[in-house]
């Protein structure tokens, strides 16, 4: 049909739906068919499923390569370690939210799994509104490698402070605002329940909503810094979009395996500091050394992004190498 070779965003409508249709089997065979009931993921499980999704998201980038051709691909792949690279500092802040309103790892799964739903979304609409942005004012993508840059440093300077759950502006304005339970109602989001004052019946948030909500403002404060990190590597809103949704996708996955080893990457945030510094530097580095078509290379953008993230996580491994690791089951 010709409706499916027509352009949408500068890309084939067909890929769109091509990658929309994979991410709603993974997303269908995830909930349907591996945790269609609410259990534990034990560590060794969840590093098969990560290295499922990570292979997943490289052989897309392939399909790039075959349909697109090989700067797309390499600016694909850049994208994808970038955004993996930067969820696992997500995920030791989603540690954190789940520790907090203590939530067992039986239903952490189902909350990662509709936070992922959010997380499609509101990356879609984000990304939607940098692309409008680019194609308007050129300039923004100097005010994108500015904010790369003060976020670097930021990320270093405050490398040893943790998130601290509790003095959310988020949650306290939930608190005050809704009912909440302060015990779990198993994997309920809501429950209905008598109100202390009236003794009728009304709906009260658990926990189990509270930390999904949490996760959803945690990614988007995150979204803030990734999103102009892939911008900054690619304009084109087809690989931003897809390279970041597939770095996520297999964040819950990942999530379970990080979790119980959030010990032994001590230093990797000063190695993504370093990455935004350097993502943000190489736009002005670009029109400084006057390179081809104003853009850094993507072979060059790959190796340093991978030099970078391999020395932060050998040094991290090598200096937490007496912690001992999670027991795998």
């Amino acid at each position: 049909m010709d409706i499916l070779q027509s352009f949408w965003l500068g890309t084939p409508i067909w890929l769109w739906l091509s990658f929309f249709g994979v991410v709603v089997a993974l997303l269908a065979l995830d909930l349907g068919v591996l945790h269609k009931e609410n259990r534990e993921i034990g560590v060794k499980e969840s590093l098969r499923l990560s290295a499922g999704y990570i292979m997943l998201g490289l052989s897309f980038g392939g399909f790039i390569w075959w349909q697109l051709g090989e700067q797309a691909a390499r600016e694909y792949v850049t994208g994808f370690i970038v955004e993996k690279s930067l969820a696992m500092d997500n995920v030791f802040v989603i540690a954190m939210i789940f520790s907090f309103f203590a939530i067992p790892r039986l239903y952490q799964h189902r909350v990662l799994f509709w936070g992922i739903i959010g997380v499609i979304i509101l990356r879609g609409l984000m990304i939607g509104l940098g692309a409008v942005m680019i194609a308007e004012f050129s300039w923004i993508l100097y005010v994108f490698a500015a904010f790369l840059v003060l976020t670097g440093v930021k990320m270093w300077l405050m490398a040893e402070q943790a998130y601290d759950v509790g003095a959310s502006p988020v949650l306290a304005f939930i608190r005050r605002r809704f009912n909440v339970t302060d015990a779990l109602h198993g994997d309920r989001f809501l429950v209905r329940l008598p109100h202390p004052a009236t003794g009728k019946p009304v709906w009260f948030m658990t926990p189990l909503l509270l930390a999904l909500i949490m996760v959803e403002f945690v990614d988007l404060v995150f979204a803030v810094d990734s999103v102009p990190a892939i911008f900054a590597i690619t304009s084109d809103p087809f690989i931003v979009y897809t390279s970041n949704i597939f770095a996520i996708l297999g964040l819950r996955a990942l999530y379970f395996a990080l979790a119980a080893m959030v010990h032994r990457f001590h230093y990797l945030k000063y190695a993504l500091a370093v990455l935004l510094i350097f993502i943000g530097s190489k736009i002005v580095l670009a029109d400084v050394l006057a390179l081809e078509g104003g853009k850094f290379p993507a072979t060059w953008s790959l190796g340093v992004t991978v030099a970078i993230l391999a020395a932060g996580i050998g040094f991290s491994l090598w200096k937490t190498r007496g912690a001992g690791s999670a027991k795998l089951r």
